[in-house]
């Protein structure tokens, strides 16, 4: 069955131009034909073709299920963005097919990329959503410096990821299920010491994602897998 994303969907039963046009010229999908929407925050609804137009077409709500996929914690990872925009764009895509609930990109000492375009990066996690059948898409924070994140940010675990050579325990075995979670994965030069110690005062746990040294946007996925399978077990 097709899926389609229709935020602030109490505006009216209408697919997005965009979402129109691929339900008529590419899915040549007709009246009457079932197809399920999602709102973004929770909103499962099964529903029927009623006018398939190419920039509005409309349906008809048949079924109704809230809340459809909620999860009883949330993960916040906070990344540095790679300096190759294409990682951070792998890494988004991943970590919305396995779940996240919010993802903030953060300006380090070492960080080689301090722009980014949020656009393309929305339109990933949409595409991401919808594949894997998620009614809650993450939140994606605007680009904030370190020290932004340091003076704003709320978890019951808070937990940094770096490579010194520290003693710090593996993150599975950190993890209190039921409970919100916020990461910090860092740029390919990784958190300088200062930040790791800012961060550490500010309640972070140091932790270890294994004995491989890995990408950032490979620790980023990592941690993600981390915290959704240590919460299913």
């Amino acid at each position: 069955m097709s899926l389609f994303y229709v935020p602030y969907l109490s505006n009216g039963n209408v697919l997005p131009e965009e979402e129109s046009q691929h339900a008529v010229k590419v899915l040549r999908l007709l009246a009457g034909d079932a197809i399920t929407v999602v709102d973004g925050v929770g909103g499962f609804y099964n529903a029927r073709i009623s006018n398939p137009h190419p920039k509005h077409c409309t349906f008809e709500i048949t079924g109704t299920i809230q809340e459809y996929g909620k999860r009883d914690y949330r993960l916040h990872i906070a990344i540095a963005p790679t300096k190759n925009i294409e990682r951070l764009e792998w890494f988004i895509e991943k970590s919305t097919e396995i779940g996240i609930d919010e993802i903030t990109p953060i300006v380090c000492r070492f960080s080689e990329r301090k722009i980014i375009k949020t656009e393309r990066l929305e339109k990933i996690i949409v595409s991401a959503a919808k594949q894997s059948v998620k009614a809650y898409f993450p939140k994606l924070n605007p680009l904030c410096t370190f020290e932004e994140l340091m003076k704003n940010h709320q978890a019951s675990q808070k937990f940094i990821a770096h490579c010194y050579e520290d003693d710090k325990k593996l993150l599975q075995n950190k993890i209190k299920r039921s409970s919100d979670v916020l990461i910090l994965i860092g740029p390919e030069g990784d958190f300088s010491k200062e930040e790791v110690q800012k961060a550490m005062k500010a309640g972070f746990i140091p932790v270890s994602l294994g004995n491989s040294r890995l990408r950032t946007e490979t620790a980023g996925v990592v941690a993600c897998h981390t915290v959704n399978l240590r919460n299913e077990e």
